[in-house]
């Protein structure tokens, strides 16, 4: 397994497959602007010009993409992953998309001979960066240990959760929990500034404590500098958030927390703020 093709190469994906080309994998990248794989052709990567390209002599497919149509498109399309790679063929989705759409997916692949995972990941474009993301699998357990060369190159955090669509069902859960924790961090930061005491000083000790996390760790400064560079857009969270609320909804689970952080997430698209970082929140916040 050592020819890779990477479909999506956008805050994500540009870091990930570029940390399969420095472990030694053979990585052909694609992307609908082509100016997205410059750092991957200059890491050492190579540019396909179509998924089919791409895929025709890989021995994995990952695919990072925004949505569930955009990985309906690439995968089931015409000229998509099932459609154009060979029998045989790891195909991985790290893509955070509706359960019910990775387990068509799955079904379709096999359909083809293919191995399908849907693998979601958490850490954000720094645990990208770093090759320490965390990576929830669904699919078989012989498909994921046949994964492992290459999801370990780009986690430190592997577990297989369960069958397919599995992993993006604990990827739901996990953008309900992230979520909940930056609207925390938001009221306590906008509570803190408007009782006057030392700020900075106060993070401090919380990150020491029990109220200590891994978002209060990085999103906190950037919150109080107002630097809301994307590192993973409100546009994406809120469409997992609708991911989540919809799945609960069909589970019969009622998720009263779960229901508002998906309306603060509307809301912060809907005051203009889709494009900027999750932690972004804070805004709407200071502005209520």
């Amino acid at each position: 397994m050592r020819t890779v093709a990477f479909i999506g190469l956008g805050i994500m994906g540009r870091p990930m497959a570029a940390n399969l080309v420095t472990a030694g994998f053979d990585v052909l990248g694609y992307s609908r602007r082509r100016e997205s794989a410059d750092g991957l052709v200059s890491a050492g990567g190579r540019w396909a010009d179509s998924v089919a390209a791409a895929v025709r002599d890989a021995d994995v497919v990952i695919t990072m993409l925004p949505d569930s149509p955009d990985v309906e498109a690439v995968a089931l399309g015409p000229d998509g992953v099932v459609a154009s790679a060979r029998p045989g063929t790891l195909y991985i989705d790290m893509s955070s998309i509706r359960p019910d759409v990775a387990r068509q997916v799955a079904a379709a692949g096999a359909g083809q001979g293919l191995r399908c995972l849907d693998a979601p990941v958490s850490g954000g474009e720094q645990g990208a960066i770093d090759g320490k993301l965390s990576i929830m699998v669904g699919g078989s357990a012989e498909d994921v240990a046949a994964a492992r060369p290459v999801l370990d190159v780009l986690g430190s955090t592997i577990q297989h959760v369960g069958p397919a669509g599995a992993g993006q069902t604990v990827k739901a859960a996990n953008q309900l929990i992230v979520a909940g924790n930056i609207a925390l961090v938001a009221e306590a930061l906008v509570f803190l500034q408007a009782q006057g005491v030392d700020v900075d000083a106060a993070v401090a000790v919380l990150q020491g404590g029990l109220a200590g996390s891994t978002v209060l760790d990085r999103k906190a400064g950037p919150m109080l500098a107002g630097d809301f560079t994307p590192g993973f857009r409100i546009d994406l969270h809120d469409k997992d958030l609708g991911i989540f609320t919809t799945s609960a909804h069909e589970a019969g689970v009622v998720t009263l927390l779960g229901a508002a952080l998906a309306q603060l997430t509307a809301a912060a698209r809907a005051q203009g703020d889709g494009g900027l970082d999750h932690s972004a929140l804070i805004r709407v916040i200071q502005r209520l």
